[in-house]
């Protein structure tokens, strides 16, 4: 009864790591979505709660990265459990970037708006982009939360379009700035942006690279869509 018990205690030990990578995961898509919304509505209040609320993600990867540390300090965890603990302190580390990016999203926002422009920003295929990476992240956060890795050959293929529209991006702002020098500042904050977003896009592939090492066992950084298809199989 008191292995049991023991067993049970370190299963919730666990459980409510585990629970905490999800918070922070739904912590930092809102950062996200509110990056945006202060980005293309020109509202500096709200990019300036983004920022405000960046400490918020930084004080979970603390609280997360410390319960790891007692867990194996306790528990001496082994195999399996072991793969698990090492991904979820690599998982936060993915999750705390991508908040330093929305971060750097809703800056841009505040130095858009500070003053009056000639020209409005074009941000269609940030949004676009956005989209993407939301789904991304999502998907990442949900194959962590069931241990299932039928969906991470998903991630990483869109990760390859997030790649694509950023260089459509790149190539229609560059177009601009040749064509009119006066959008050059416009231009470069923008990219600054969609440079930003496609960095998400790369942390939520690292997040589902994760799980795939975690239920498998197999490490498929580094390697193509196709061989992480087979490795997932």
């Amino acid at each position: 009864m008191q292995f049991e018990h023991t067993y049970k205690q370190y299963d919730a030990e666990l459980e409510a790591v585990r629970a905490k990578v999800l918070e922070m995961g739904g912590l930092v898509e809102q950062q996200i979505v509110n990056a945006l919304e202060a980005l293309v509505s020109a509202n500096p209040t709200l990019a300036e709660t983004v920022i405000k609320n960046d400490h918020q993600v930084n004080a979970l990867e603390v609280q997360v990265d410390e319960d790891c540390s007692h867990i194996i300090a306790r528990r001496q965890p082994a195999a399996g459990d072991l793969r698990m603990i090492m991904m979820i302190v690599k998982t936060i580390t993915d999750l705390e970037r991508i908040g330093d990016e929305a971060t750097k999203i809703a800056r841009v926002a505040q130095k858009i708006y500070e003053s009056d422009r000639m020209f409005t920003p074009r941000f269609a295929e940030i949004k676009a982009m956005v989209g993407l990476v939301r789904e991304m992240l999502r998907t990442s956060l949900d194959a962590f939360a069931r241990l299932d890795v039928s969906k991470t050959v998903e991630v990483a293929r869109q990760d390859e379009q997030v790649d694509e529209q950023f260089r459509v991006a790149m190539r229609q702002l560059i177009t601009f700035m040749l064509e009119d020098p006066r959008t050059i500042s416009m231009s470069l904050e923008v990219l600054f942006v969609a440079k930003a977003i496609e960095r998400i896009g790369d942390h939520s592939k690292n997040i589902a690279e994760y799980v795939v090492y975690m239920v498998k066992g197999k490490d498929v950084r580094h390697t193509t869509v196709e061989e992480m298809e087979r490795e997932t199989l």
